[in-house]
């Protein structure tokens, strides 16, 4: 387990609630759920001034301004569990709602990650920024193309559409940079990650990293905010 007290609590309950995801065993244990919601918070309550190192925009930001519910809806998931099994961090200076790209940390045992980018974008949003790799593509290519970014973030995107989008040239010579449903990044941390006393100074250089890839799409997406 981290040797970050704090982080080791919330793992360990993290832990125990996908083990156990139902009403009776969070009542039972409810005051193990709040010393691990409280020992996140605290992590992330430190995390926004050292972002803002990097990206003075987020220094306004609150905990209560990154943090989610813990509680899943399950109206429209074939999923029932009552919890989550993670607790997540998008530091994103508009907003977790807004499509401006931001920051995001994710605790889970065997799934942690640093993560950015710029979600569900409204299709007019997704096709822009898509002309804005093929208009700027020499300087797209610098920020993704950069080796220190691609050790850390070999895949752009989570989503792709299998093609080259409609309206762009069949013969661009780099589709997979405008096939992404989404322009985000992620790196998978495992566990022991956490055992390294800078291991949040590590989380914020990997924010710094992906900084100038954020940046480049965010020029675009806030023309439309």
């Amino acid at each position: 387990m981290p040797t970050d007290s704090r982080a080791a609590t919330a793992l360990r309950f993290l832990a125990d609630i996908a083990a156990h995801n139902d009403r009776e065993w969070f009542a039972a244990h409810r005051t193990r759920y709040d010393e691990a919601r409280a020992a996140f918070e605290s992590l992330v309550e430190e995390l926004i001034p050292a972002v803002a190192q990097v990206e003075p925009a987020v220094a306004p930001l609150t905990v209560r301004d990154c943090t989610y519910r813990f509680y899943r809806d399950t109206r429209f998931s074939p999923d029932k569990s009552p919890y989550k099994r993670h607790f997540g961090a998008y530091l994103n200076p508009l907003g977790r709602k807004s499509p401006h790209g931001g920051y995001y940390l994710h605790f889970e045992p065997g799934h942690c990650l640093v993560a950015g980018g710029a979600y569900c974008l409204e299709p007019k949003v997704l096709r822009a920024v898509r002309e804005s790799v093929v208009d700027r593509i020499d300087e797209f290519r610098a920020i993704v193309e950069a080796p220190a970014f691609r050790r850390r973030f070999p895949t752009l995107g989570s989503e792709w559409v299998k093609t080259v989008p409609k309206g762009f040239p069949r013969d661009f010579p780099w589709p997979d940079y405008i096939r992404c449903k989404d322009y985000s990044v992620s790196q998978s941390l495992p566990d022991a990650f956490f055992d390294r006393p800078d291991w949040m100074a590590q989380v914020v250089d990997a924010f710094a990293c992906m900084k100038p890839f954020l940046d480049f799409v965010n020029d675009t997406v806030d023309d439309y905010l």
